[in-house]
């Protein structure tokens, strides 16, 4: 009898607990259809607000950063600006050590456009500076790729800001 008492207490043997199971298996299995369904209705949205034909994404790389410590970038389409990105302490680590950040993504139609970005942050001898690049690109059918890169340059010991259309 203590037995049986023990095993109730415990939950062992209850038939309400093996429902309990039963109920938490069938959640289980809803919340990963419902992840599933999310992450069918992003990649939908994407497809939806930018198209394979218009879509433009700007991205930022970083070569091995000695020469410059990035703060900021701010970027313009066609004299028009699209965004201003604050990097934290954490997001630079990342872009030194071969990460590349996606900067922006839009649509534009077909056509010739200008991209400029400014880059701000520390320079050589810690100084601030800021430098503008810029680049003039003829958007096709199909979605064009903009890589902004900063690189050091050993030989003038200044950092370099290079502007690169992906194939």
């Amino acid at each position: 009898m203590k037995k049986v008492i023990l095993l109730l207490l415990l939950g062992l043997g209850s038939p309400a607990l093996a429902g309990d199971a039963s109920l938490d298996a069938e959640v289980q299995d809803l919340k990963k259809a419902v992840q599933s369904l999310n992450r069918d209705l992003f990649l939908l949205e994407e497809e939806l607000l930018y198209p394979a034909s218009t879509q433009v994404s700007v991205f930022v790389s970083v070569d091995t950063g000695e020469f410059f410590d990035l703060d900021s970038v701010e970027l313009k389409i066609n004299d028009r600006e699209v965004t201003h990105y604050l990097y934290t302490d954490r997001e630079r680590e990342a872009l030194r050590n071969g990460g590349v950040q996606r900067l922006y993504s839009g649509n534009l139609k077909t056509g010739e456009h200008e991209i400029v970005a400014f880059f701000t942050g520390i320079g050589p001898h810690e100084r601030e500076y800021k430098r503008a690049t810029t680049l003039t690109f003829d958007k096709t059918l199909g979605p064009k790729y903009v890589e902004l890169k900063i690189v050091d340059s050993e030989r003038s010991r200044q950092p370099e800001f290079v502007v690169r259309e992906w194939d």
